[in-house]
């Protein structure tokens, strides 16, 4: 996470003080989320949107109402990306900086935004006018090139529609009227289809095709806690973020924890490069799934719920606020839903602030906390121990989605689809080198070959399946099928056509995990700088036969002693572009003239990596101290 600030001239400036905001408008704000140290990234943000920076004294002043040290403050306010501890512009633009985006033109569209604003990316103006910035996926890689503007989402930007946006915000329109002349009219659904398109290519059975109206939660209202947990057994949903855990296995542990609380959680922060389809369910279906959180909740006996909202889709929140409201007037959330006595359940939304670690659920359940995003130690899990200590169920939008679908038409109807162990329908993100990127729901068990004919990419050389944390395949694994057994993904495909380098694509994923590991544990911390700077070798013809057991050797300790999934995860681009395209990799290595491999000094290379990755190793550093 960056913090760094510089002027428009390249000089450092100084760190963010607003110590004229008047103390009381600090409190006000804690008020507003009572004073509640869980409620802490709700303040930051609040702070950060008013005042462009959480100011030295402002920390102070949010410790003193929370009843919290300064330190913890800090500790939050310095983990998350969309926070700064120094002053950003009043209109901030974050290019997104994903591999599509780059392949789709983005070097061009950031020459135009620094040209026009007259600031390099990772400055700000000397008048505090604008801030320009990269950022990781944005969950619009079937429009890229893409950025955020303040809450604006611009996408499929051109040289020409970045001039032309700079230039009016330079000229003094605000990001909403880049968007629509008559933005303030228009309603929150209507805002967000004008800002991002939803690109749905093949509507399915289950959630894209027409869906009644709470036809599910009507039917489990009737149900007793139980039965509904069964129901969603027999269908055979799994979890569709890609773990695949079976969901009402999942309900029926976290029903079972005799607790004075439960809670239900839906993790729509969907980070994972490449991946888009959550923004999708949460634009055109955000009623179904609160239906399934709903459902959800009647299941286990939870009272509250959150839904956790990646910080790159702000620009749903307003919608998703609404939705929350309506249901709540129309009697199906709050107390007595459906008029059913000690059934009350109501959710509040949670935006996070750019953290791609918060897709795990324990680092999720730590930010919903007001902490920094960092996983949690297993066990206990969450289904036993989870939300401030209670027994609380994490599922994602599509999985809630589809549970209330399930509820609608039955187990048999959902089982039915699919094929063995891989049942009902799932949305594919498609993205990358193809006619036809979007969205497509279909039942599991296509074979990419046949996904591939249905967007348009019959010229694909390889497919990176399940995004940077997923396989990398080449043309002759292409009859492989789409299904937990096989090929397993939370949705995202990338397709590379034979005109991309591999290697690029697996040095950019490494450095997209070097920048969002959340330091806890130095095997992802340090190792992953390693592979990258690894890679970097092969980039460069320097690396010898030898350096390929080195990355095998060295990315098997990094998944065997992570303490979480991205670690776990993360040399899947090396380990799967190593054993799908060997030639990549032998074609640029050569035998050393000595035969010496290089040595290295472990505190050396923590140095390097807290500069890169920036953040410090909480258990390798000499001077961190908790």
């Amino acid at each position: 996470m960056e913090n760094g600030h510089k002027t428009g001239n390249g000089v450092a400036a100084p760190a963010c003080e607003v110590a004229k905001v008047p103390e009381e408008e600090i409190a006000a704000i804690c008020a507003r989320y009572g004073c509640d140290k869980h409620r802490m990234l709700d303040i930051l943000r609040e702070v950060q949107d008013r005042y462009r920076c959480i100011a030295p004294s402002t920390m102070d002043r949010i410790a003193a109402g929370t009843g919290l040290t300064r330190i913890e403050v800090e500790g939050v306010a310095s983990f998350y990306s969309f926070l700064s501890l120094v002053p950003k512009g009043r209109v901030t633009i974050r290019l997104c900086d994903d591999i599509v985006d780059r392949y789709s033109g983005l070097d061009a569209v950031t020459a135009v935004f620094e040209e026009v604003l007259g600031i390099r990316t990772g400055e700000t103006s000397a008048d505090g006018a604008f801030s320009l910035e990269t950022t990781p996926c944005i969950g619009m890689c079937d429009q890229a090139p893409a950025a955020m503007v303040n809450d604006v989402v611009l996408t499929r930007l051109t040289p020409e529609t970045a001039r032309s946006a700079a230039e009016a915000l330079k000229a003094g329109q605000s990001p909403e009227q880049l968007v629509s002349e008559r933005f303030a009219s228009l309603t929150p659904h209507e805002r967000a289809l004008h800002m991002v398109g939803n690109n749905i290519r093949h509507a399915g059975e289950v959630l894209l095709g027409p869906v009644p109206e709470d036809a599910g939660l009507s039917n489990a209202v009737s149900m007793t806690p139980a039965q509904i947990i069964t129901t969603v057994e027999e269908s055979g949903l799994r979890g569709c973020g890609g773990a695949g855990y079976t969901t009402g296995r999942k309900w029926r542990f976290a029903a079972s924890e005799r607790a004075e609380k439960h809670f239900v959680i839906c993790n729509a922060d969907e980070g994972e490069p490449g991946t888009f389809k959550d923004r999708v369910l949460l634009t055109e279906r955000p009623h179904l799934l609160v239906e399934g959180m709903t459902i959800a909740a009647r299941a286990v006996g939870a009272r509250e719920g959150i839904l956790y909202l990646r910080g790159e889709y702000v620009y749903l929140r307003e919608l998703l606020e609404q939705v929350l409201e309506e249901r709540r007037r129309r009697g199906l959330l709050g107390e007595a839903i459906l008029g059913v006595k000690g059934f009350d359940f109501d959710i509040r939304l949670q935006l996070g602030a750019g953290a791609y670690i918060c897709g795990e659920e324990g680092a999720l359940i730590s930010s919903c906390e007001g902490l920094p995003g960092e996983p949690k130690t297993r066990p206990p899990f969450p289904v036993n121990r989870g939300y401030l200590g209670y027994p609380t169920v994490v599922n994602n939008v599509e999985t809630f989605c589809h549970a209330a679908r399930i509820l609608d038409r039955g187990a048999k109807w959902f089982h039915a689809m699919g094929t063995e162990g891989s049942h009902g329908t799932k949305l594919f993100s498609i993205c990358g080198d193809c006619l036809n990127p979007g969205i497509y729901e279909l039942p599991y068990g296509h074979t990419v070959r046949e996904l591939l004919e249905m967007v348009g990419a019959e010229d694909a050389a390889a497919v990176q399946v399940g995004g940077p944390s997923g396989t990398m395949i080449a043309r002759d694994s292409f009859h492989r099928k789409l299904t937990f057994d096989d090929l397993a993904t939370g949705g995202a495909i990338i397709v590379f056509n034979g005109a991309r380098n591999i290697l690029e694509i697996v040095e950019y994923y490494m450095s997209f995990f070097v920048h969002e590991s959340c330091g806890y544990c130095t095997p992802c911390r340090v190792g992953n700088v390693f592979l990258q700077k690894a890679i970097s070798k092969f980039r460069k013809g320097l690396a010898n036969p030898e350096d390929i057991d080195y990355l095998k050797e060295l990315s098997g300790t990094i998944i065997e002693t992570s303490r979480c999934g991205l670690g776990m995860t993360s040399p899947n681009p090396i380990l799967s572009t190593l054993k799908n395209f060997p030639l990549v990799y032998s074609a640029v290595s050569k035998p050393s003239k000595d035969g010496i491999r290089d040595t290295f000094d472990i505190q050396s290379a923590i140095d390097g990596a807290r500069k890169i990755a920036k953040r410090r190793s909480y258990i390798f550093d000499k001077d961190f101290t908790q």
